[in-house]
């Protein structure tokens, strides 16, 4: 396996964001940013638009501008993102499966996050 090339793949990935973005859009087509807003409470407008315009730079989601008052900006996936959707569900499945395998082994309580050591 070359190396720097999976890493030009995982490029597309990294970031809490940008995977959530990926699957509200392919979840829900074409969407304004004010509708990506409020389906990801939790990001910041900062953030959601340098998200976008990484993932932009890559060919993975569009930007429709629409030069009317008030100004109306839309994102979809790309003919070219669209390729990832094998990719994103193969994830959401093995995600399913790991959450199983970590409740068979610690319990429903201790999926999300392992304790830390608060000793030194």
């Amino acid at each position: 396996m070359t190396y720097c090339k999976f890493e030009s793949a995982l490029e597309i990935f990294v970031g809490k964001w940008k995977p959530v973005i990926l699957l509200r859009l392919f979840s829900n087509g074409t969407m304004r940013f004010s509708e990506l807003q409020r389906a990801i409470p939790e990001i910041t407008k900062k953030m959601l638009t340098q998200q976008l315009r990484e993932l932009e730079y890559h060919n993975i989601v569009h930007r429709e501008i629409y030069h009317q008052i008030p100004p109306k900006v839309e994102y979809s996936i790309t003919e070219y993102g669209r390729s990832l959707s094998g990719i994103m569900q193969a994830m959401n499945d093995w995600g399913v499966t790991h959450i199983e395998h970590l409740n068979q082994l610690y319990g429903a309580e201790r999926v999300h996050e392992p304790e830390t050591d608060q000793q030194h």
